[in-house]
This record gives C-alpha cells, sequence and structure tokens, in this order.
C-alpha cells in the first residue's frame, strides 16, 4: 500500500544495501583499530614490556608532583599530606636566588645554543669534506671520544689544564703557556666573569661530537651525483654547500635544535657541581646546583625543589611543542 512502510521481520536484523550489517555511528573508528589490533597482535605483544616498564618507572613516580602542592610530612606520605596550594610557587618566585639561578641557566644555554650548536654543524662540514677515508675515520674518532668521559673525568681534566700555579707547582697548561709569553697567571676558576665561557667551551669540546656523528650520517645519505651535476652546471663550494648540502640535512638540524631547546631551562649538573665553587656563584650558579642545595645538598625543603622543576619542566614542554609547530609550518618535519 502506498504511504506505509512494511514492517520488518521480528527477530531480523537490519541490513545496509549490499548487504552489509548497519554499525553504530562514530563506531568505524573503534572497529577499523579493533580489525587492525587482531591482524598484528604480535607486535602489540612485544611492545608490551617496554610499555610496563615505562609506566611503572617512568609514569608511576610522576605522582611527586604533588608534593609541589602540599605541605609535605614524612610521616603522613604525600598523598595524606595537606595542601598548600600555591605557596610553593610564590615562595619560590621571592626567592632572590632562584631568580639568580634562572637567569644564569638562561645565559648559559643560550651561550650552548648559539656556539654549541652552530659549531656542531660547522665541524659535521668541515669532516665531511676531507677525501682520505683514514684521516676522516681518525679526525672522527678523535671528536666523538670525549663524548664517552664522564664529567667527573672531564671536568678533572679542565682543572688541571687551568690551575692556578702555587708555590708547590707550576701551574697548568694554560698558564704556563701565558707565564711564557710574559702575562700573569690567572685564576680562571675563581674568576665569575670567566666562568661562564668556561662552561661553554668545555661543553662543546665534551658534546658537540655526538650531534657531529647525527650529521655526517644525515651527510652520508646525500647523492653524489647531486654534486657532480652542480660542478658541471659550474658551481663553486660555496653554492654546493647553501643549494645542496644544507637543505639535505636540514631536518636532522632541525630535530637536534628542538631537542636542545627542550633543555634551554635545565643545565648540565654533573658538569656545573664538578665545577663551580663559591667564588663564581653569581655567575655560575644553575637551577640544576640550586635544587640539589635546596633539597639534598644540606636542605630538605622537597616541595620547593618540586615545585621549580615542576615549573622548568612545564615551560621546556611549551617551549618544545611551539618549536615544532613553527617548523612543521616552514614544511619541515619536526619530532611530532
Amino acid at each position: 500500500m502506498e504511504g506505509r512502510s512494511l514492517p520488518v521481520a521480528a527477530g531480523r536484523k537490519s541490513r545496509a544495501p549490499g548487504g552489509r550489517k548497519d554499525r553504530p555511528l562514530g563506531g568505524g573508528r573503534l572497529y577499523r583499530f579493533s580489525a587492525y589490533l587482531r591482524k598484528h597482535w604480535f607486535l602489540y605483544l612485544l611492545m608490551l614490556p617496554g610499555f610496563c616498564f615505562m609506566a611503572v618507572f617512568n609514569y608511576g613516580p610522576m605522582y611527586g608532583i604533588l608534593l609541589a602542592f602540599k605541605d609535605y610530612s614524612p610521616r603522613l606520605g604525600v598523598l595524606a599530606s595537606p595542601w598548600a596550594g600555591f605557596e610553593h610557587f610564590e615562595r619560590m618566585f621571592a626567592d632572590p636566588n632562584f631568580i639568580r639561578a634562572f637567569k644564569n641557566t638562561i645565559i648559559i644555554n643560550i651561550y650552548n645554543l648559539v656556539f654549541g650548536f652552530t659549531f656542531a654543524v660547522f665541524l659535521a662540514l668541515m669532516i665531511n669534506e676531507i677525501k682520505l677515508r683514514k684521516v676522516k675515520s681518525v679526525v672522527q674518532t678523535c671528536v666523538y671520544l670525549p663524548y664517552f668521559l664522564s664529567w667527573v673525568i672531564f671536568a678533572g681534566l679542565v682543572q688541571v689544564f687551568l690551575e692556578y700555579p702555587s708555590n708547590a707547582d707550576i701551574g697548568g697548561a694554560i698558564n704556563q703557556i701565558i707565564q711564557a709569553f710574559g702575562g700573569e697567571p690567572v685564576d680562571f676558576l675563581k674568576r665569575p666573569d670567566l666562568f661562564r665561557g668556561i662552561l661553554v667551551i668545555s661543553n662543546i669540546i665534551k658534546t658537540s661530537g655526538y650531534s657531529t656523528i647525527v650529521y655526517l650520517a644525515a651527510l652520508a645519505g646525500v647523492s653524489p651525483t647531486l654534486y657532480e651535476s652542480a660542478a658541471i652546471d659550474g658551481a663553486n663550494r660555496w653554492q654546493m654547500l647553501t643549494h645542496i648540502t644544507l637543505p639535505r640535512i636540514l631536518p636532522s638540524i632541525v630535530i637536534m635544535l628542538i631537542l636542545q631547546l627542550a633543555s634551554l631551562f635545565v643545565s648540565n649538573f654533573d658538569q656545573v657541581y664538578n665545577l663551580y665553587n663559591n667564588y663564581v656563584l653569581s655567575t655560575g650558579d644553575v637551577l640544576s646546583t640550586y635544587i640539589y642545595r635546596v633539597s639534598l645538598g644540606g636542605g630538605t625543603d622537597f616541595e620547593l625543589s618540586t615545585a621549580m622543576n615542576f615549573l622548568l619542566n612545564t615551560m621546556g614542554l611549551i617551549v618544545v611543542v611551539i618549536a615544532n609547530k613553527f617548523v612543521n609550518r616552514l614544511d619541515v618535519q619536526g619530532i611530532f
């Protein structure tokens, strides 16, 4: 009959055109994921141990962030301690030592970014120009070797080289060279105006080898035919560098830059702790050493140190996200 629809027989399910069963609206993605999971279940099983490890040892201890918002009592524990709100953050911003350490951290890390990051790129480009295979291998080894030394050993070497002469000692190699040219010896490690430079230079010597190896690996993927074609067209070395080499390794440079920006608010504790002293606190005391002194190195203010760490890591995350979005808008692949 016209204008009337036939009732569906009881016990029968309606089917979509083509004989397919109707699925709930919005369940398409869930259905595809479940089908993919059933198909590749073994790969997810292999991933399970690593996921459990991260959940237990990386994400589990993050409940300690609550210390930044609580008046912690060891007797009550983290969860049972009373809430303090933003009291510890107020104390943090009112602490002149925190402001000083924050300023020193930013300045030192900017120096490392400007000089250390660019030096690693420049060093990789120079090593890539070496044509003799054996010489290139030796140079790469010498550049990369300091990266394997701990900061305890490397800081000891820095102190030996910069040692100030005394009655029983002629001093380090640097002061011996200065005296050989008629100059006066310098107590480098007690000069606040020189300490930041010592930190930056020693960091470049020790860590630039790692970034250099990453860039060299990217340079190895550049096809030699591109250089041959450019040479036939009359391009010089500078034009090959700016139009072939740098564009090909730009993704690697961008990723290393974003990763270094992540540590903009966090200094290398091992380096600074093994080199600084009371004479250079005005320019050498950074956030990592200050947090150590407040929480473990004589102090027990765990709430304040947790608030500092929480703020700095949050700021670092924000910087990474912003930098990644910026490079993605430039049609360069970021880290996510």
